[in-house]
This record gives structure tokens, sequence and C-alpha cells, in this order.
């Protein structure tokens, strides 16, 4: 439990793709079902930050993107 709160507080820090497979990790952790009901929310919170966090890194690439484009 406390490598995910590590790993929480340090979201910003991840690249995308470290990001991607924490997410997948979590997705494949949820579709289990195994755990208790607290830490499965707590699993969904974290990856709505994971989420949050590649969608602005996916935007600053778009706009690096449009910046070399013209």
């Amino acid at each position: 439990m406390a490598k995910k709160e590590t790993a929480g507080a340090n979201i910003e820090q991840l690249t995308f793709e470290q990001a991607f497979q924490q997410l997948e990790a979590i997705v494949a952790q949820l579709e289990r079902g195994e755990l208790p009901l607290d830490q499965l929310l707590e699993l969904y919170a974290h990856g709505q930050r994971l989420v949050a966090h590649c969608v602005q890194l996916l935007d600053r690439a778009e706009l690096r993107v449009r910046e070399v484009k013209d």
C-alpha cells in the first residue's frame, strides 16, 4: 500500500509511459474485484489522477507538434 501512496505523490514526475503502465495495473486490479471496497475506491481515485496526468502530457505533446508544424 505504501508504494501506491508514494507513486500517487509523484504522479507529476511520471512519464506518459510510466503513468499508463500504472493505469493498466490498476485496471487489472479493479477488474479482478478481489479487494475490499475502500481499497477499490482508492485505486479508482488514483487511476483518475493518472488519467488526468496522461491527458495533460498528451495535450502538451500535441501543442509541441502544432508548434513544430507551423
